[in-house]
Parts: structure tokens; sequence; C-alpha cells
């Protein structure tokens, strides 16, 4: 199976491309099919057809074809160079207006942060500016990616918000409620923090002093945006409010969620999933565990219920009335919350 050519410049040659073209220089010509797979040559000039035989291609002059690129290089900056004149004449009369009635020039409402690095750059430094507090949501495969990050300096700059009288409170997937580098986490750091759990959260969020939020922009975390715009501020912390409220506390004093006709919480859990018609990977994913210990829940589901099929399985769910049971206590737990 042939890969896919990755498009590129002229002075990042592929190396199928700078072998084929090597290989051309040598023995004066190649046949056409082999320069399928790098139409790259073609592209920068490098081949061309052989007069004597269309079938082939014949290399052109390493020479000349790095003077045509170096031309075309050349066009490309002395065009830049004129719509930069042309830029210039068409503000420079309106930058003789006053400017009083325009927006100030402040910080970027929404920013893109690429990489590691600079993304744990940027949440470093407005963790270093925060004096209340620190929202969190940290669901079960972000978190364990990041599980190097929670120590050291991380951990020091977290303290550090305790220390000037803030406030941490975080959301965990239920599977991370035991899970030995969370409960690390809390053993180094004193102050006001508290973590709760839900089966199900929002993808990784940061809300610091309800000011600059940090989301990912990319599945693999490699790219991140920085919001600083007030009315998505308000709506990441209405969003997290609403899930806090409906999570179990976990930290500083745990609370063990009920089960309900036999049925555990995260058997609950499952069953929602499965009246909803998701896949085993799916509800997997959804609930922070792998494939094999969701089957294994919904097998115990089903022998808790009596179920001999999956069919059958989301009628007696339905029949057993556990979700709407369950839902029965959300409801007071919010309400309870409320009150408080």
């Amino acid at each position: 199976m042939t890969t896919a050519h990755t498009p590129h410049g002229a002075e990042e040659l592929c190396e199928v491309g700078a072998d084929l073209y090597e290989r051309a220089l040598r023995e004066g010509s190649v046949p056409g099919e082999e320069a399928d797979a790098t139409p790259c040559l073609i592209d920068f000039g490098l081949l061309q057809p052989c007069l004597e035989d269309m079938c082939r291609l014949s290399p052109v002059a390493p020479a000349l074809a790095l003077h045509r690129l170096l031309r075309t290089a050349e066009d490309g900056i002395a065009e830049t160079r004129r719509r930069e004149v042309r830029l210039a004449e068409a503000f420079e009369p309106l930058m003789r207006i006053d400017g009083g009635r325009t927006a100030p020039a402040d910080t970027p409402m929404i920013s893109i942060l690429s990489g590691l690095e600079r993304i744990n750059r940027g949440i470093a430094e407005a963790m270093a500016n925060a004096s209340s507090e620190l929202l969190a949501i940290h669901p079960h495969t972000s978190y364990t990616r990041a599980i190097p990050e929670i120590n050291g300096a991380v951990v020091e700059r977290d303290q550090a918000l305790l220390d000037r009288g803030g406030r941490i409170r975080t959301l965990y997937q239920h599977t991370l409620r035991h899970a030995p580098a969370v409960l690390a986490r809390y053993e180094q750091l004193n102050g006001d923090v508290e973590a709760r759990t839900l089966d199900e959260v929002t993808d990784r969020l940061l809300v610091i002093d309800e000011a600059v939020a940090f989301i990912p922009a990319s599945k693999d975390r490699k790219l991140a945006l920085e919001v600083r715009h007030p009315a998505l501020i308000t709506y990441f912390v209405t969003t997290f409010d609403r899930l806090w409220h409906l999570a179990t506390p976990m930290h500083p004093e745990a609370v063990q969620r009920p089960s309900l006709k036999g049925v555990t919480p995260r058997q609950r859990a499952i069953a929602g999933l499965l009246v909803e018609g998701h896949t085993d990977a799916v509800m997997a994913e959804r609930l922070g565990m792998n494939i094999r210990t969701a089957r294994v829940h919904i097998a115990k589901l089903a022998a808790t219920l009596g179920s001999e099929s999956r069919a059958q399985l989301g009628y007696l769910i339905g029949q057993s009335g556990i979700l709407e049971q369950e839902q029965e206590q959300e409801q007071e737990q919010e309400r309870q919350q409320d009150h408080r």
C-alpha cells in the first residue's frame, strides 16, 4: 500500500523524493510511474518529461532548479513587500484620525497556545497572579496523561494560591476517586481545597479567578485556548457550578454513594447509557474506564436485574425504576446544596 504524500516546501524535500531525484541524476532518467508517489519532484521542477521517451522523466540540473526556486522565493518576497507598502498607504490617512473612541489595546479575548510547555507556562503565569479561586475539571483521560505534572512545580503553584487565601475546587470522574496520584495530591496541599466526582464530566477546564480559562483545542492536548472573554468565563463558571452541585464529595470528607435495589452507582451510570443505545466502547470512554471493565459492570447489572439478553436488559432497566430514583436523589442533593 502506497503511503500518501505529505505536502512540503522545496527546502524540506522528502526522503523518497530526494532518493528518486538522486537516482535520476545518476542514471539520466527514471520511469514516470515511479514519480507518482512523489509529485513534489515535478511541482518543484526537479523532474521533467524526456523528449525521447515521454514515459520517462529526466532530471533538471540542480543548479538550474535551485536558480528557479530562488527566483520564485524572491518574487514572493517582493510581492510581500509591495503588499506592505499598499497596506501602509491605505492605513496612513486612517492613523491620522483621533483614536480616542477606539477599543483599548488589551490582552486578546481568546489566544491559541501551542505546545505543552507554552500551555503550562500560560497557566503558571495566570496562577501566579491569582488570589481568589481555581476551578478545575479533570476527566479520566486528561488527568491520566497529566499525572507527571501534578508533582513539583504544579503542587507548589497550587499551594501558593492557597497560601494567599485562595480556594481550589476540582471535579474528577468517579474512576479517579481512589487513584493514588489523585489522593497523593491532596496529601500535599494545605488550605481550602475541595474535590468531588461524577460519572461523566466535560473536557478539561481550568478557570482562574473568574478572569481567565484554559480549555483544550486538540485531542492530544498540544493546543489550548486561553479565554478571557467575560461571557465565556461566566458560561464556564455556571457550567462548573451546576456539575459541582450534582457531584459526590470526595475531599476533604468523602461520601459513599448509595446503591438502589442492589444496583451500584457505577451500574446505574452504565444503565443510563445502555438505554440511550450506546456501544460498549462509547460507554467505557464516557465513564473513563477500559472496555473490559465496562463489560464486567454490564454483566453484573444483567445478573442483578435477571436479564438474559441485551434487549431484555434495556427493558428491565426501564421497569426497575432505578434511573428515576437516581434522578430524585440528585434533585434532593441539589436542593440540600442550595439550602446550605
